[in-house]
């Protein structure tokens, strides 16, 4: 295995008894002190890629390895020098956030001190609630406490399944500047997420859908690929409009983007000519601006 890689994955496949497919012949290398990103909507496959990885489920085909550590002969090894953070908190809800630690410490053979030096700048933030029960948390402390176990035995690796799911902006913030943090003291980071916006915070991403990965590259460069002429479109009629536009010959996609419609032409499009096919089409109210893409925009155009 190349030394620079941390994480290998060649060809897996997984589909489970109900016939979904959730992997289908993925391809994946993260380097060695990398924050990576999986991105990609729910169901898209990044649990089932991450639960491979953690030797917690088995992959139908294909090979996975972790620091050179293949997921199904060394799962033991694998297990005791990875951190994983399930999507879903799965701490003891009825012990305190200092008895959770302790827990989590003890189970690896370690203790809170010995790695104090990994987790202190997030276990200051939940120092204040140490005696609290962890289910009568906030949703941002939750989150913490539980990275802070992840860590607690000094991982090699962080695998962290959609961490930021239902908390709250200031949060979020918080917890990827913790990764950054985290990346800088040379731990990797697998990180999967299905907010478009959380992939700029990544060195690489990959963009998942329905099991296979349609590209990997660094936010910006993923970018840079977009080779579309790109409007911001809205009008009185926001339904109709999305219709209206996917219906004229030089529309290559139009998806809605909140509170506008994003137009993908082929080429380049005379803005007077489409305000006048919009009046004729009832539009009133009609605003248009000339748009960069961001990591959606691509995601979008890389689905068609």
């Amino acid at each position: 295995m190349n030394d620079s890689i941390a994480i290998k994955v060649d060809a897996v496949s997984k589909q489970y008894n109900d016939h979904t497919v959730a992997l289908q012949e993925v391809d994946l290398e993260v380097r060695r002190g990398e924050l990576f990103g999986l991105i990609g909507p729910d169901g898209a496959g990044k649990t089932t890629l991450i639960r491979i990885l953690c030797s917690l489920i088995l992959a139908d085909s294909g090979r996975a390895s972790v620091e050179d550590w293949d997921v199904v002969k060394d799962y033991r090894k694998i297990r005791s020098n990875i951190g994983y953070m399930p999507g879903r908190f799965s701490l003891y809800q009825d012990l305190s956030v200092e008895e959770n630690l302790r827990f989590f410490a003890t189970t690896f053979g370690t203790t809170i001190r010995a790695n104090y030096d990994l987790i202190k700048d997030i276990y200051v933030q939940i120092e204040p609630f140490k005696k609290r029960k962890a289910g009568k948390l906030s949703g941002g402390m939750k989150q913490k406490l539980a990275l802070s176990c992840a860590l607690i035995h000094k991982p090699k690796v962080l695998l962290l399944d959609e961490p930021t799911t239902g908390v709250d902006a200031v949060s979020r913030k918080e917890f990827w500047e913790m990764l950054k943090q985290l990346r800088d003291k040379g731990i990797t980071i697998l990180v999967s997420t299905p907010y478009m916006d959380e992939a700029s915070m990544c060195e690489r991403v990959a963009l998942i859908q329905e099991g296979r990965i349609m590209d990997v590259a660094s936010p910006e460069e993923i970018i840079r690929k977009f080779d579309k002429e790109l409007l911001a479109i809205r009008t009185n009629k926001m339904y109709q409009l999305i219709g209206d536009l996917r219906q004229m010959e030089q529309t290559h996609s139009a998806f809605p983007f909140g509170d506008f419609v994003h137009l993908a032409t082929r080429e380049k499009i005379d803005e007077t000519s489409l305000r006048q096919y919009l009046r004729d089409k009832g539009h009133t109210s009609i605003q248009m601006k000339p748009i960069e893409p961001n990591i959606e925009d691509c995601f979008m155009d890389l689905m068609i």
